[in-house]
């Protein structure tokens, strides 16, 4: 018999397979080798990453390496400050990376919280408690409602047994179990002789035979998976890694032919040669910008904490902007996870149920009028009569929860919304339900009279009241019933039977004939109404939303037509998925929006699949199932309220809510952080490229160098972050969520950015440096121009930022006056300012000296000349955009 098998051979078989025998369990010396051969019932744990090597994992960027390397060739020189200075920038952005995004990796922990501690095993004909992890394989396991099991069991023994299996499954119904071997096709949620570790006994009890341990469960598969799934990059970061080394080649390419050129051509001496070139490289570099980053990706994360949605790692706030795909769990993610009577159907009569969950709020309304409103009261005491659930409201969370069966839960909650009091009436004997014979039944006492109540399977009630097929009402009701379950609802019917006054006792032989059939419940886990208004939202935002469960096809259809997934027709079951080849499934992940009886794996393949076909993917979900594919995902959505600790660690967002709008919220804020980023890249890029014009032009005509390299350092590091960090509080574009997701490969600078960045860099470097000519002419010390230099390159960023406020609209518009942070920043970069030419110890830490009044003329001028003819090129640029549709990513 094979390892995947063992639900399709019969009890005798795997036994014998592993020489036990129920009643007496293993030997000392079977234990002793099936130990030895599996190993003990635990989960291996990963090898932890020390965090000083997450700490030094921040500085393994190609452009930190090149200011390293600044740093070396400075020190040598002794140029102690510089050296400090440059230190001090790679450093800080080390730790800012660090905070920002060190997370201890606790995902495999969750799965280890989910292994039961402990174990009633029989062992040599004794009864005995074990600790969990020396169960083997071969052990006979005894279980009770609530218990966990501690490994994967082939039942031998199953009274009234419910498994709990949604956090593995997906499935949202404790699953009735069986011993009888199944098909060996049989997927994983319909594997009904068999327990698996970590799931819970929901009801009854039994007894099985334990056939994997540790690794070789379903569980130790998705947490063998768990090690093995590799978390991508999110598309932000390979993005900047591919900008960090295109832009480092080019700046080491250029610091080479400039140091031969002047070398060859200009009498500069080695030491200040060096020192220029370095100033070259660091101007070129810019170092502030992951910083800054760093700090916009923190507060889209704390904005969006605000809305309910925690964000693990600062890349993943971008990543939501650009997801073309929702690969969405259903059972407690599109829906609530709390089992609801929408319809009841009488006699004659059918009524619509408002209100969804176990809360009883809502009413029960008349859709087919009914003369006589006693049947639906009999109907109701019924089901509520022949329950063992109980409903109550949290003290603690103000939410109604239930203790025991969903399915019963729902029926108490119905009969709560009726407006009279409906009697639980109290049980004589009783017939308990199993899913033998599908059924429960309750003889009590009503008004005097004897009553038999029955509730149970549509197909045996029917059999109970119209034994013959060919009856007519039983027609009428068939067809019904077809039509109501193609809405994705399961049924559920009642019936009674009045009894001689003298009965006090109940068989099956009693329900054979003579009952009378009071209808049927339409019950659902219904979607949740403002997911049904997120998957409509994230269509207009060009979003695919797909949903994978592990409920039945025609369920998960019902629910996709309900919440406007997919086309309300078709779907495709897991089974299928497994037999398709690579290029099979990628079709299919892109042609079919809802997946059915899928497994873990089918989650993961899917995901893959997507993302292989260029989808920029994001997959919720709230089970141990989904944590394989929520790691995999470009962005793994959690549930925070009902998720499991698994999903939760594997996930980069978790939802605090379980509220699927959150996410398109969280879309939102990913979308309006982008285009934030983006215009700090246009705002920042140019201050780098009009140092590295100014010090090429000094090599170039043999100048004195017009910055030093910690007056380079300081623009780019202090002056940048604190001025572009105005642009990270611009609102969101009134066209984001109208537009799709931008594509995968939409490069980090389009060419319209590098034309803007070049022409500012060219306006500002050009014109300070026709005023350093000038100056130098005129014989003003190299002191005075280097001041100069600095604060207008300063004022050139002052008034620049304004234009970078709006990419191409005109910046003086309605909202200028809506982003008081960037007046702030102004107001404190003017003063930082001030304080660097007039004060002492700044002045010997940069290298500047204070000037008079009239040559801050010379920076203010600057700066308002870049923002004028910027305004005009925006201009220009809208009128081209009027003629040609096209966008600034091109």
């Amino acid at each position: 018999m094979e390892r995947k098998q063992w639900h399709a051979g019969r009890e005798e078989e795997v036994l014998r397979h592993f020489s036990v025998e129920k009643s007496q369990g293993l030997s000392e010396e079977d234990i002793a080798r099936n130990l030895e051969t599996h190993g003990r019932n635990v989960l291996p744990k990963p090898e932890k990453v020390p965090e000083w090597r997450k700490f030094l994992g921040h500085f393994n960027d190609v452009l930190i390496y090149v200011l390293l390397a600044a740093a070396v060739v400075t020190a040598v020189l002794g140029h102690l400050i510089d050296t400090a200075v440059i230190l001090a920038v790679a450093i800080i952005n080390a730790i800012i990376g660090y905070v920002q995004e060190n997370r201890a990796e606790k995902a495999l922990e969750g799965i280890q919280n989910m292994l039961s501690s402990d174990a009633t095993v029989i062992r040599e004909g004794k009864r005995l408690e074990i600790p969990a992890d020396e169960v083997v394989p071969g052990d006979i396991v005894i279980f009770k409602a609530g218990d966990r099991l501690p490994a994967d069991v082939r039942l031998i023994e199953a009274n009234n047994l419910k498994v709990e299996e949604s956090a593995l499954t997906g499935e949202s119904l404790a699953v009735q179990k069986q011993t009888a071997a199944i098909d060996a096709d049989a997927v994983l949620g319909d594997q009904v002789n068999m327990a698996f570790s970590g799931t819970s006994i929901a009801s009854g009890s039994g007894r099985g035979v334990v056939v994997a341990t540790g690794e070789q469960t379903e569980l130790g598969k998705i947490n063998t998976s768990m090690v093995e799934t590799e978390q991508l990059q999110t598309p932000l970061l390979r993005q900047t890694a591919q900008f960090g080394k295109t832009i480092s080649f080019i700046i080491l390419l250029i610091a080479a032919v400039s140091f031969i050129y002047g070398y060859v051509f200009h009498d500069y001496p080695t030491t200040e040669l060096l020192l220029a070139v370095i100033s070259l490289a660091v101007a070129a570099i810019p170092e502030g910008l992951p910083a800054i980053l760093s700090i916009i990706l923190a507060l889209g994360v704390q904005t969006m904490a605000g809305n309910n949605a925690i964000v693990k790692n600062l890349p993943s706030v971008e990543t939501l902007g650009a997801v073309s795909v929702i690969c969405s769990d259903k059972t407690g993610t599109l829906t609530r996870n709390e089992m609801t009577v929408t319809s009841i159907h009488l006699q004659g009569a059918d009524y619509s149920v408002t209100g969804t969950g176990y809360a009883p709020h809502g009413e029960i309304v008349v859709g087919k009028t009914a003369d006589d409103p006693d049947p639906l009261k009999e109907f109701l005491t019924c089901i509520k009569t022949v329950n063992e659930t109980s409903l109550g409201k949290n003290e603690e969370t103000g939410q109604w929860e239930i203790s025991g069966e969903p399915t019963e839960g729902c029926l108490l909650t119905v009969a709560e919304k009726a407006e009279i009091d409906i009697p639980a009436l109290p049980p004589i004997d009783k017939i308990p339900f199993d899913s033998e014979y599908k059924y429960m039944a309750y003889l009590v006492e009503n008004e005097g009279a004897k009553r038999l109540y029955v509730k149970g399977a549509p197909d045996r009630l029917l059999d109970m009241a119209y034994p013959d097929l060919d009856d007519e009402n039983r027609m009428v009701w068939e067809e019904k019933l077809v039509q109501i379950a193609g809405e994705g609802k399961r049924m559920l019917g009642a019936a009674y039977k009045d009894m001689p006054p003298e009965t006090s006792g109940i068989t099956h032989e009693d329900l054979a004939e003579g009952m009378n059939l009071l209808g049927f419940a339409g019950i659902i886990d219904p979607p949740r109404e403002e997911a049904i208004l997120a998957v409509e939202e994230s269509k207009r935002a060009g979003i695919t939303v797909k949903m994978i469960t592990g409920d039945h096809k025609d369920t998960a259809i019902a629910i996709g037509r309900q919440l406007g997934i997919g086309d309300g027709q078709r779907a495709i079951e897991g089974r299928e998925l497994d037999a398709m080849t690579e290029g099979e499934l990628a079709h299919a992940a892109l042609e079919y929006d809802i997946f059915a009886r899928t497994s873990p794996q089918n989650k993961l393949q899917l995901v893959t699949a997507l993302q292989k076909e260029g989808q920029i993917t994001s997959m919720t979900g709230d089970g141990v199932n989904d944590a394989p594919a929520l790691k995999r995902a470009d962005i793994g959505v959690a549930m925070g309220i009902k998720g499991t600790e698994v999903s939760k660690e594997a996930a980069r967002m978790i939802l605090v809510d379980d509220n699927f709008e959150t996410i398109v919220k969280a879309v939102r804020e990913g979308r309006r952080v982008y285009d934030n980023l983006k215009k700090t890249i246009l705002f920042i890029l140019p201050t780098n490229g009009a140092e590295a014009f100014l010090i090429l032009a000094a090599l170039m005509f043999g100048l004195t160098m017009p910055l030093t390299p910690v007056q380079i350092l300081w623009v780019n590091m202090v002056v940048s972050v604190t001025v572009s960090l105005a642009l990270a509080f611009e609102k969101l574009e009134p066209s984001s969520m109208k537009r799709p997701p931008r594509p995968p490969e939409t490069r980090l600078l389009s060419g319209y950015y590098i034309f803007r960045i070049a022409l500012v860099s060219l306006l500002v470097g050009g014109g300070i440096l026709l005023v350093n000519l000038e100056l130098h002419d005129l014989g003003y010390p190299a002191e005075v121009i280097n001041t100069v230099t600095l604060q207008s390159i300063v004022f050139a960023q002052l008034f620049h930022l304004y234009n970078c406020r709006s990419e191409v609209d005109f910046a003086l518009n309605r909202n200028f006056f809506t982003n008081r942070i960037a007046f702030m920043v102004s107001g404190l970069l003017v003063l930082l300012q001030i304080g660097v030419t007039y004060l002492p110890f700044m002045n010997t830490i940069l290298g500047t000296v204070p000037i008079g009044l009239e040559y801050w003329l010379i920076p203010i001028a600057i700066g308002i000349s870049v923002f004028i003819l910027i305004e005009i090129e925006k201009w220009i640029t809208r009128s081209i955009m009027k003629r040609k549709p096209l966008t600034t990513d091109e």
